[in-house]
Parts: structure tokens; C-alpha cells; sequence
């Protein structure tokens, strides 16, 4: 029954797409053989860009990942210009991702259920108007490598850089840069160990 349901799917991700790509001003370009498990929300503004690689599955669906998730996934590039690029075979289940500016995922990263990846605050700090006003919004570009696994429900801030092939622990809270070929966990996220004896091997 599973292989079933996944097959149908799989089929549905053909008609799906177009319709979200037109939706969008055709501002959505898809690689080949993108795979959907439930339908994703994805939303472009006008001269912004959602580009989604290669063989990337997108997973809204909790049968068909082992954690499930809370939601579907969200891609919204949020302003004009805004780029989200997710690069090819990475995978993702029930996250978030919302980009003002520039958020860039590389190739065969795993995002585990309900991450939330941002590069701005949403308000100003600015008490005045805040809940309205679209000014004086801190804004800087997120850049996921290779080959890089955030655990679930971790979320990264907006600046961050997180180097290929490390880890982010389930829950984290990522602030700042972590390089490549670690573990990383906590909140604030910090190194816990490095992935070394498993990189020269």
C-alpha cells in the first residue's frame, strides 16, 4: 500500500508543479524529476526566484517520513529579487524556509522535520510601527553546503553559513557560522565534535 501511495504521488508531482509554477508568475524553475509527498506551499513575489534542482524531494506528509511533520513545507521568497535555491537530490521534510534576500541550499542536504531556515528578523526592531511596516528589516543571506543534515525542528538565523558535511543537532538554534565536517548542537549552536575520522576514511 505504501509503495502505492508513494507511486501516486510521484505521478501527481507532474501535474502539481506547473500549476504552482504558473500560480507564481513562472517565477518557480524546476529541475527534473523533482518528487512531491503532498502538496508544498510556495509562494514568489514579483522578480523573485524559486529554484529547485535535480531529483529534490519536497515531503508534506507524515507517512512518508519516520518523525512526520507538523506542516507542510514553506518556501516563500519574500520580496522582489529574493532567491531561494535548493540545489540538486536534497531532500526535505515539513520545513520552513523564508528568504527576504538570498537563501542557498547545496547539494544531497537533509532537512529534518519542521526546520526552519530564515535570513531576517520579519519586523524592524524598531518598536514604532512594527507590526506593519516593512522597513528597517535586518537582512543577511544564508548559505546551507553540500552534503549538509540539520536535524528536526532546529532553526537558522538569518548570516549564518554552515559548512559541508556537518551535522546540526535536532532542536538547535543556529546563530552563527559552523565549518565544515562537524557536529554542531545546542542553543546557541555550538561545535561538539569534529567528523574528521569519518572524512579521511
Amino acid at each position: 500500500m505504501k509503495k502505492l501511495i508513494n507511486f501516486t504521488w510521484r505521478q501527481l508531482s507532474k501535474y502539481v508543479f506547473p500549476f504552482i509554477y504558473k500560480l507564481n508568475g513562472n517565477r518557480v524553475r524546476l529541475g527534473k524529476n523533482v518528487i512531491l509527498f503532498g502538496f508544498p506551499i510556495i509562494k514568489a513575489e514579483t522578480d523573485s526566484n524559486i529554484i529547485i534542482g535535480n531529483n529534490v524531494v519536497l515531503c508534506s506528509k507524515s507517512e512518508n517520513t519516520a518523525l512526520g511533520v507538523s506542516k507542510p513545507v514553506i518556501l516563500r521568497a519574500m520580496k522582489p529579487e529574493a532567491v531561494i535555491s535548493i540545489d540538486e537530490r536534497s531532500g526535505i521534510s515539513g520545513a520552513t524556509i523564508c528568504a527576504m534576500e538570498h537563501i542557498s541550499i547545496g547539494k544531497e542536504c537533509l532537512l529534518g522535520s519542521d526546520v526552519m531556515i530564515f535570513d531576517n528578523d520579519f519586523h524592524s526592531l524598531n518598536p514604532a510601527g512594527r507590526r506593519f511596516s516593512q522597513k528597517d528589516i535586518n537582512v543577511k543571506p544564508v548559505v546551507i553546503e553540500n552534503n549538509v543534515f540539520i536535524g528536526a525542528r532546529a532553526i537558522v538565523m538569518k548570516g549564518v553559513k554552515i559548512g559541508e558535511n556537518s551535522v546540526i543537532g535536532a532542536g538547535s538554534v543556529v546563530v552563527s557560522n559552523i565549518p565544515s565536517n562537524v557536529i554542531a548542537a545546542g542553543n546557541p549552536c555550538k561545535i561538539i565534535k569534529s567528523l574528521g575520522h569519518y572524512i579521511e576514511k
